[in-house]
């Protein structure tokens, strides 16, 4: 698990950059916090450490009695913050000494904890394809296209025995849905950071589709910045 900071942000599109060397680089714009601090877990109450971020402000009438919190009054985590509602909360776990330098309600910008040349692993939910077919869904051949074959072109073939088991086996690659699935890239360099905007590029493509609500953490397998 990656235990490193990280921030909620939102994807914002492709562009491409040149770099100092003259070279076009292609980079993935996302828009990164300022997110805010709403609760803070602690191993002696809740078992564990981590920090609740919340990205994006959320107007006030949209908002519902229940997204306040267990305690609608006093003990809101929203009161309690001090901010406005917000429409992504998300719980990154932390080591303690992490978890202790930030404080319930500040704010934490996109240049507090990335820089340019690091590297970070970006997380998202992959863009729905909707129902498909084991060719786009698996990538699989088809079946022969002469001697005889008929409308099973593009069929996955057989997918159980008949005596034994007799059944299908659970998880055959079959039709079904495609996409809208967690996933992480990982390594992914930094070329820039822009402070004032909020907004870091990085090298690469990043899962989800454009406006798509992403966390970025500092990369767990590759801890040094390197240009």
């Amino acid at each position: 698990m990656n235990q490193s900071m990280g921030l909620l942000g939102r994807k914002l599109g492709a562009t491409q950059v040149f770099a100092d060397d003259g070279l076009v680089e292609r980079v993935t714009v996302i828009e990164v916090g300022p997110c805010v601090v709403f609760q803070r877990r602690t191993a002696e109450k809740d078992g564990y450490w981590a920090l609740v971020l919340g990205f994006e402000d959320k107007p006030d009438k949209l908002v519902k009695k229940p997204d306040l919190g267990p305690y609608v009054k006093d003990g809101s985590p929203l009161k309690k913050a001090g901010v406005n509602p917000k429409r992504m909360l998300r719980e990154i776990r932390l080591p303690q000494e992490i978890v202790e330098k930030y404080e319930v309600g500040q704010t934490i910008s996109a240049a507090d904890v990335f820089e340019s040349g690091q590297f970070v692993d970006v997380t998202g939910i992959t863009k729905g394809r909707g129902f498909a077919g084991v060719f786009k869904r698996y990538r699989m051949r088809g079946g022969s296209r002469t001697h005889g074959t008929h409308e099973a072109f593009r069929h996955g073939g057989s997918i159980g025995q008949c005596m034994t088991p007799g059944h299908v086996y659970k998880g055959k690659k079959m039709p079904g849905h495609h996409g809208s699935k967690r996933r992480t890239v990982q390594n992914l360099r930094i070329v820039d950071v822009l402070d004032e905007k909020n907004v870091i590029l990085v090298k690469g493509p990043v899962p989800g589709h454009a406006r798509g609500i992403v966390t970025v953490r500092k990369a767990v397998k590759k801890s040094a910045a390197k240009s």
